[in-house]
C-alpha cells in the first residue's frame, strides 16, 4: 500500500512525463509552422492569418472536454501561436506607450509576448506607423463602457486607408500605486484623465487632501511614482509590476464593470470566421426620414446593428458622419446586399473592416 507521500511523488512524476510530451509536441508544432512558412513565402501568401488563429481558438474551446478550463485555452494558445509565428517573422505592433499602458496590455492579449511592441505617444502616431509599414498592426482604443467613444480614433478613419482587423475587449481595473506608508502620506496623484474620471468617487472619498494631476498615460503615472513616497499613480497591476511600484489599493474604479474596446488596425481585414462584425461609416443627405430610410436595408436583410455613433464632419460644418457596427461579415451575401443598397442612398460610405467579435477571456 503506497503512503500518501509515495502516491504524491508518483503523480508528480506522471505530470513531469506529460510536460515532456507537451514540450515535444510544441516543438513538433513549431516544425510544422516553419514548413508552412516556407510554402507561404514561395506562394507569396499572407504570413499572418488572423481568421485562422480565431478558428483554432474556437475549435479548441468547443471541443474541450474538461476538466481543463475553457477560459484558459485562448491565453495559452495565444502564446503558443505567438512564439510559433515569431519563428517565421516577429510581428511589429504599434500601441500607445510607454510600456504597460492598457493599450499595450490589449495588444499583448491579441498578439502575445513574442511580438515586438512599438510604443507611441498618440493615436495618430499608431496609424502613421502602420500606414508607413513600420508596424504590421496597430492597436487603438475605440470605446470605454464608462467614458464612451474615443472620438479621435473614429476621426482618423475618415481619411486613413487602414482597415479594422480585430477587436479586443479588455477589463479595466485601476489600482492606486505608491511607495507611501499610508494614504495620508500621499500629496499628489498622477494618472490619465480617463482613469482619474473612472476613479473620481474613490479618490474624492479617500484622498481629499491630495492634488490630482493629469498625465498622458497611466503607465507614465506609474513611472513618475517610482521611488517617491509622497506620489501615487492610478494604473494597472501590470504597470505596478513593470515599474516596481507597490499596490496600495486594488480595484478603485467606481464602476466594477468597466471595459475598454480596442481595434486592431492593419492593411486588410481578415476573412470570415462565422462570428464576425463589420464597421462602416456613412453620410446622408439631410431630410425627413433620411436616417430611417438609410438604415432600412439592414432591417430588411435581418442584420442586427450593435452600435450607431454620429460625428461632425470636420470638412463640412453642420454635416455628420455616422459610424455603424453590425453583426456579420461583408463577404456574407445578406450583408453585402444591404451595404450595396445603402450605397445607392448615401452621400458617402466606407467599410472600415470585417473582423472576429472580441472575447473578454484573458
Amino acid at each position: 500500500m503506497d503512503t500518501d507521500g509515495e502516491l504524491l511523488q508518483k503523480l508528480r512524476e506522471q505530470i513531469d512525463q506529460v510536460d515532456d510530451q507537451l514540450l515535444a509536441l510544441l516543438n513538433k508544432r513549431a516544425s510544422l509552422v516553419l514548413e508552412i512558412g516556407k510554402i507561404k513565402k514561395q506562394e507569396q501568401r499572407r504570413f499572418h492569418v488572423l481568421e485562422r488563429e480565431e478558428a483554432i481558438y474556437q475549435r479548441l474551446i468547443q471541443t474541450n472536454p474538461g476538466p481543463f478550463p475553457s477560459a484558459a485555452i485562448r491565453p495559452i494558445f495565444r502564446e503558443i501561436m505567438s512564439a510559433s509565428l515569431s519563428l517565421e517573422k516577429v510581428l511589429n505592433i504599434a500601441c500607445l506607450g510607454p510600456e504597460a499602458t492598457f493599450c499595450h496590455i490589449a495588444a499583448i492579449q491579441q498578439f502575445g509576448q513574442a511580438a515586438t511592441y512599438i510604443q507611441t505617444r498618440s493615436i495618430p502616431d499608431i496609424f502613421d506607423e502602420v500606414e508607413r509599414c513600420r508596424a504590421d498592426y496597430g492597436v487603438v482604443p475605440i470605446e470605454n463602457s464608462t467614458e464612451g467613444v474615443v472620438n479621435l480614433t473614429l476621426d482618423m478613419f475618415i481619411e486613413s486607408p487602414l482597415q479594422i482587423c480585430a477587436e479586443v475587449l479588455l477589463e479595466i481595473s485601476q489600482c492606486l500605486l505608491s511607495h507611501a506608508a499610508t494614504l495620508e502620506d500621499i500629496t499628489v496623484v498622477y494618472s490619465h484623465p480617463q482613469a482619474l474620471a473612472q476613479c473620481y468617487n474613490w479618490l474624492t472619498k479617500n484622498l481629499p487632501h491630495a492634488e490630482i494631476k493629469e498625465t498622458f498615460s497611466t503607465a507614465m503615472a506609474a513611472k513618475m511614482a517610482q521611488g517617491k513616497p509622497h506620489i501615487a499613480a492610478v494604473a494597472s497591476e501590470f504597470a505596478a509590476t513593470t515599474y516596481g511600484v507597490p499596490i496600495c489599493r486594488k480595484r478603485i474604479e467606481d464602476n466594477p464593470h468597466n471595459y475598454t474596446r480596442f481595434w486592431v488596425i492593419g492593411s486588410a481585414s481578415p476573412g470570415k470566421t462565422g462570428c464576425d462584425k463589420t464597421s462602416l461609416m456613412l453620410s446622408i443627405k439631410d431630410g425627413v426620414g433620411a436616417l430611417f430610410n438609410i438604415l432600412s436595408p439592414f432591417a430588411n436583410n435581418n442584420i442586427n446593428l450593435t452600435k450607431i455613433e454620429s460625428r461632425p464632419f470636420r470638412k463640412k460644418p453642420w454635416e455628420y458622419i455616422f459610424f455603424i457596427d453590425l453583426e456579420g461579415h461583408q463577404e456574407e451575401a445578406h450583408v453585402k446586399r444591404a451595404i450595396d443598397q445603402v450605397t445607392t442612398m448615401a452621400q458617402f460610405i466606407k467599410v472600415l473592416g470585417s473582423y472576429p467579435k472580441g472575447s473578454r477571456l484573458l
